[in-house]
């Protein structure tokens, strides 16, 4: 059997065009994920559960308020990930943001069943978060500390998402319908499934 082909010690960064086409990917992937649960009146963990949340209470625009309650965030991504992480992610941020304002609307249902529309949204959001982490970028908010906890004390990015997810929609259970509720912990589950498989360094070939 071949010998494997060892991996290069300094493997070669992204370009700035793969690094375009990456989160272009990325942010299409998320916005389309969303949309989906969005339409359902679902729920979702981390930052942007908290901005649906709210959303909902509130009658606010979900991309005002996604986009508001990531500002803090930054600071901690300035200072703990880097100049780069920190003007990617805010790009990003900003992006899916923008699209989440139009997405929906070009994408409608007139029959979407609860099943499939929750998994579709934690496998596409999930891939869609994978490939803002690839390319040194995040969705903000909460994917900032999860990444800093992973690079810092080695504690899988996921699995600190999961954490925070676990308080929030124990709140949830309060605001809104059990069936609800529990539909959209398993879109969350899933979501961090996926991150949590698949959101190893040591596996990366490009930085």
């Amino acid at each position: 059997m071949p010998s494997p082909i060892p991996l290069p010690i300094d493997p070669p960064k992204h370009s700035a065009l793969e690094d375009l086409q990456g989160f272009s990917i990325s942010l299409v992937t998320t916005a389309i994920g969303l949309s989906f649960i969005t339409q359902l009146g679902f729920i979702t963990g981390q930052t942007a559960g908290l901005a649906l949340v709210i959303s909902y209470l509130t009658d606010w625009s979900f991309s005002w308020v996604f986009w508001i309650i990531n500002i803090p965030f930054y600071a901690l991504a300035w200072t703990q990930m880097g100049k780069e992480f920190t003007l990617k992610s805010i790009a990003c941020v900003t992006a899916l943001s923008l699209l989440m304002e139009v997405v929906p609307n070009w994408m409608q249902f007139s029959h979407l069943n609860p099943l499939f529309g929750i998994v579709a949204f934690g496998v596409l959001t999930g891939y869609g978060l994978l490939g803002t982490f690839r390319h040194k970028g995040s969705l903000g908010g909460l994917g900032v500390v999860a990444l800093y906890a992973q690079d810092r004390f080695g504690i899988r990015a996921g699995l600190v998402q999961l954490g925070f997810d676990a308080i929030l929609f124990g709140v949830a259970f309060f605001l809104f319908a059990p069936e609800r509720v529990l539909y959209s912990l398993l879109g969350a589950l899933i979501l961090n499934g996926v991150i949590a498989f698949n959101h190893r360094r040591d596996r990366y070939i490009a930085p």
